[in-house]
């Protein structure tokens, strides 16, 4: 006989009620900003994503417009001088018309990426970058933890030890202005480095902590048929630890995409920089970071919701341990 389910187990309800208290608190936010002495200015922001670029052609030379096979060009004393226009273009000036040196010939209105896309692209390649040396340093140091090599061991230690405990700001500056300047290394290389660098110690202790919670019985008997170690390890051991730590690394790479928002203080034109740069041209702070920190939302999200797929997929499959 099954339990009676209570009232406030509903399903249903307890969506309408979480939904009552969001909305509660949304209201709550939107009155104490109503009775802020602030001039809120939305219709500054969206210029930011995407704006209109006139594009003109000047006459590099005068002389009377001319037309033939679809091209355009200038034609005088000295002979034929084309310009680089194509039917995208509007004319200003009719054919035959006499036209002045550096007079506006054609314009287009061209559809620009703003500010706000080029940080986010900025943004998402650094945490691709990031991602990938973040996975490679924390595989590399949780195997040398591992290692039955003292000196192996006593390394990943060290790294660990250090990068952990110290601020990732501080170590973005001394990374910047000691190592990049003695190496010669590119800005987006240097933020690059410095966050996979951080992120691949606690990556290494996150993996190290999978790898051991998983039965010796599993590596002795694959030792045991013949299989090396190393094939053991890469086929076995490895992607069983992946599965139960998947939350683990969806997390800690949804950390590493809003802490590269650091790497701004190195002059990386992030989406952070370019907040900063918005906030000083519009002077509307509120909206600026409102609309930023929904950016960095959408990434974090999409990163929960595809991590979320990756552990249905694994559960279908059998489960994630």
């Amino acid at each position: 006989m099954s339990k009676k389910q209570s009232l406030a187990q509903n399903k249903t309800l307890g969506h309408i009620i979480a939904f009552a208290f969001y909305l509660a608190v949304g209201y709550f936010l939107y009155s104490a900003a109503s009775n802020m002495n602030y001039e809120w200015k939305w219709t500054s922001i969206p210029k930011y994503f995407v704006y209109e670029k006139t594009v003109n052609v000047t006459a590099p030379t005068g002389g009377v417009l001319m037309e033939e096979e679809g091209k355009y060009f200038l034609k005088n004393d000295d002979g034929k001088t084309f310009l680089n226009i194509d039917s995208s273009y509007i004319l200003e000036y009719e054919v035959g018309s006499e036209i002045y040196e550096f007079d506006y010939v054609a314009s287009k209105t061209v559809t620009k990426p703003g500010p706000v896309l080029i940080g986010l692209w900025t943004t998402l390649k650094i945490s691709f970058f990031a991602a990938i040396l973040t996975f490679f340093v924390g595989i590399i140091t949780a195997l040398m933890k591992l290692s039955s090599y003292v000196f192996l061991k006593d390394i990943a230690t060290v790294y660990i030890t250090l990068v952990r405990g110290t601020p990732l700001l501080v170590q973005i500056f001394l990374f910047y202005f000691i190592i990049a300047n003695i190496f010669e290394l590119d800005r987006f290389v240097a933020g690059v480095l410095s966050l996979g660098i951080f992120f691949g110690a606690y990556m290494a202790e996150i993996l190290r902590g999978a790898i051991q919670s998983i039965d010796k019985g599993q590596l002795e008997a694959a030792n045991s048929l013949g299989i090396s170690h190393f094939q053991a390890m890469k086929h076995i051991i490895f992607p069983q630890a992946l599965k139960r730590v998947l939350p683990t690394l969806v997390g800690e790479m949804i950390a590493l995409v809003k802490d590269s928002s650091l790497v701004s203080v190195i002059a990386i034109t992030d989406l952070t920089k370019v907040g900063r740069e918005i906030v000083s041209n519009t002077f509307s702070p509120f909206e600026t970071w409102i609309v930023i920190a929904l950016v960095y939302l959408s990434i974090t999200f999409s990163l929960s919701y595809l991590g979320h797929l990756l552990e249905k997929k694994y559960n279908a499959k059998g489960g994630m341990a």
